[in-house]
């Protein structure tokens, strides 16, 4: 019976948060398959009937919620029952089917969650066995739960990740297995080639100026432009250079699809002289270079003013190909680590530590702006480095026992091994650094953007990415210095992020940031933009909110890895690793002992 059961109910469980108020685009959906092994036996005289339940954990509120969602009259499965509910009741969308008698369910229901590398997205997966009708999970024994990230699951070998269950003090409730993947979404790029025959002249002193407009038909009839070429000078049989455009921007992943093409000879005030237009699809051009993809370059008006006409020339597809894109999650679950290093100004203009009016004072009730800045963006960056150690850098200060300064100190003191475990050990050494440095100047950059340069440069095959975390509260004293070390670092696997904390003018920080103008070094220019600046006072929440105005700082100065990323990997033709086997139960000794 349920095998009829689960005829009516989706494969999918759709995890997302409305909200009217927002316009937020998610990076990218990936879907999530649940496992569990060697759990509790609840039942007397057969095996456990489990159910999995997700939760998510809302930024603001902290509080844990199963999604839900308000639905029409849908079939629903609950242990081998389904009821009709009433158009008022709730479907719930945060559970796997029953998976009745085993301790060892594969479920067949996955979770579909928007993905975003900025932000941390927390989860809490409940496991139950069920025992009625009642979808009321109070009715039903608990069998354990495991919290974890959507970044950790993702970040883990081949997006793998298994976790002890637990929850029930002194029993070992067995393991949850959580396996991630990205939904394709057509993220084919086709790259085409075109050429065109005895166009008409449209210019009086010389030949025409051609060039090709692409337009891909909407449902509505209308058309949306979608691509340009370049302008072929003087002359009626131009060979226009090779394009790519990504394959939903022809034609939304319709490949019957119209997609028209209109060819002008351009003009330098704008006036652009129609030559005619042809139509093709995306199912067409994909048979390459043939007689079918020669086309004939058609003016309406003149067909009907001239008996005699025939065509204003012909356009010849020359040639077709189409790749797949890699994306950010491509590369993550092919192995690539990023490794996160974090350094922090220990200048005298952040004010003395023992004072409340520092910006390195240590309230004991309240984490000081430094540690918050560290703590936002670290604790969503280490879900993606396996070991979870993390190199800590402090730079302005004066070190014992001589006061010489130095702009690249450990803070663990340890030259040899500046390394911290996870999060708590960077905090923990920076505080600790606090109590053994004393605060000087001046503000350089430089030493610790080669420090990290140094490493990247020596792992340039893709299998690692490095991010630098700089916090400071002043003008930066050796500008020219970090213009260079930048442009020479932008040619590396490497992103710096720099947060500005105190009330300082931060107008140097932008110039790094390069957004609007690419940073140079000595007529050099950058070959990628890889610095984020923000300043921390923008992220404030006036009402005192620490935890949502830190979610938002994390997710501005994150949101560009990802791309910076891709960038660095495609510049220089590196592809993601071959995904590692994907796990499959037929290979499970628990589930087949030999």
């Amino acid at each position: 019976m349920e095998g009829d059961v689960m005829d009516k109910v989706e494969a999918t469980a759709t995890v997302c948060d409305f909200d009217p108020m927002s316009g937020s685009i998610p990076a990218t959906k990936v879907e999530i398959t649940v496992s569990c092994r060697n759990l509790l036996d609840r039942d007397t005289f057969s095996k456990s009937d489990p159910l999995v339940v997700l939760y998510t954990q809302g930024v603001e509120t902290k509080q844990w919620r199963e999604i839900s969602k308000a639905a029409q009259p849908v079939f629903v499965n609950i242990k081998q029952c389904f009821q009709k509910l009433k158009p008022t009741e709730v479907r719930k969308f945060g559970r796997t089917e029953v998976i009745d008698n085993t301790l060892n369910p594969d479920f067949v229901r996955k979770y579909i969650l928007d993905y975003f590398f900025e932000e941390k997205q927390n989860l809490r997966f409940d496991v139950y066995d069920i025992d009625s009708k009642s979808p009321d999970l109070a009715k039903h024994d608990f069998l354990g739960q495991v919290y974890c990230t959507l970044g950790e699951i993702v970040g883990s070998p081949a997006s793998r990740l298994e976790k002890p269950l637990g929850g029930i003090p002194g029993k070992k409730c067995g393991t949850i297995i959580l396996s991630a993947e990205e939904l394709g979404n057509c993220r084919d790029y086709a790259t085409m080639q075109f050429c065109a025959n005895k166009l008409d002249k449209k210019d009086f002193f010389g030949k025409s100026d051609p060039f090709m407009v692409f337009y891909r038909s909407n449902e509505d009839g209308t058309f949306t432009i979608c691509h340009k070429t370049e302008v072929v000078k003087n002359t009626l049989n131009p060979v226009w250079q090779p394009f790519s455009i990504p394959v939903r921007a022809l034609c939304n992943g319709d490949y019957d699809r119209t997609i028209k093409v209109e060819v002008y000879d351009w003009d330098r005030d704008g006036s652009h002289d129609f030559i005619g237009e042809f139509i093709s699809s995306y199912k067409d051009l994909c048979r390459g270079q043939s007689q079918l993809n020669v086309y004939e370059v058609v003016n309406a008006k003149k067909k009907i003013k001239k008996k005699r006409y025939i065509n204003s020339g012909t356009v010849s597809l020359l040639s077709f190909n189409v790749e797949s894109e890699h994306t950010f999650l491509d590369y993550i679950k092919g192995g690539t680590q990023i490794h996160f290093t974090v350094a922090i100004d220990f200048t005298a203009s952040n004010g003395n530590p023992s004072q409340s009016t520092s910006l390195h004072y240590m309230n004991p009730y309240q984490m000081n702006a430094y540690a918050m800045a560290l703590k936002a963006v670290g604790e969503i960056i280490q879900d993606y480095d396996s070991d979870k150690m993390f190199p800590a850098l402090g730079f302005g200060a004066k070190l014992p026992p001589d006061g010489r300064v130095s702009h690249e100190f450990p803070l663990n003191g340890n030259i040899d091994n500046p390394y911290c475990n996870g999060m708590e050990g960077i905090l923990e050494a920076y505080h600790q650094s606090l109590k053994t440095v004393q605060l000087y100047g001046p503000t350089n950059f430089a030493p610790v953007v080669n420090h990290v340069a140094s490493y990247a440069a020596a792992v340039q095959d893709g299998s690692q990415y490095f991010v630098l975390l700089i916090i400071t509260d002043g003008v930066i004293s050796d500008m020219a210095q970090t213009k260079e070390a930048i442009v020479n670092a932008a040619k590396l696997p490497m992103s710096i992020i720099i947060v500005g904390v105190g009330q300082a003018e931060f107008d140097a920080m932008v110039e790094l940031d390069g957004d609007d103008i690419r940073i140079s070094s000595r007529g050099k220019l950058a070959e990628r933009d890889i610095v984020q600046f923000v300043p921390f006072r923008d992220y404030m929440d006036r009402t005192g909110n620490h935890v949502l105005s830190m979610a938002r700082l994390a997710k501005d100065v994150l949101a560009e890895i990802p791309d910076q990323l891709i960038s660095y990997m495609k510049s220089r033709g590196i592809k993601p690793n071959p995904v590692p086997p994907a796990y499959s139960p037929c290979n499970d000794p628990q589930t087949n002992p030999v």
